[in-house]
């Protein structure tokens, strides 16, 4: 099996990071604002890009302030039944996040699309948690 895999230094302490990767309102203010998530595990999340996309994961771990972890349940088919974890470590300068999405078959033309868009919302993950303001779809990659 094929992994996406990046690290990033966020200068913002865990709790604000884990808080914008598992509450509907930090998901929407880094990933895509048409987002419906509660942080509770065994729920499932929902994330549409555009009117005619989107994708569901169901939550399989919630760490506080540690680990989440999500399992892809509906979306591009390369993504169902993929994981997807982000981990998080104390850092002196804030805290360090560890992306694992794991699962994929093949090295295909999405998942080369899937790891640069991933690096485009980590960016936009990192505004949100230092500055307020992230980069949600579509205005990622601008």
């Amino acid at each position: 099996m094929k992994s996406i895999y990046h690290r990033l230094l966020i200068a913002a302490p865990a709790e604000k990071v884990y808080e914008a990767l598992t509450t509907q309102e930090g998901l929407a203010g880094w990933w895509t604002p048409d987002t419906r998530a509660t942080p509770e595990t065994g729920s499932i999340a929902r994330f549409a890009f555009g009117p005619s996309y989107f994708k569901e994961m169901e939550v399989t771990e919630l760490t506080p302030f540690s680990r989440v972890q999500w399992r892809c349940l509906k979306g591009h088919e390369d993504w169902i039944g993929t994981t997807l974890s982000f981990g998080l470590q104390p850092h002196a300068k804030g805290t360090v996040l560890l992306f694992h999405h794991d699962g994929w078959k093949e090295y295909t033309p999405e998942f080369a699309s899937c790891s640069y868009d991933w690096a485009l919302f980590f960016r936009s993950l990192k505004f949100l948690c230092e500055t307020g303001k992230g980069f949600p779809y579509p205005d990622f990659n601008k």
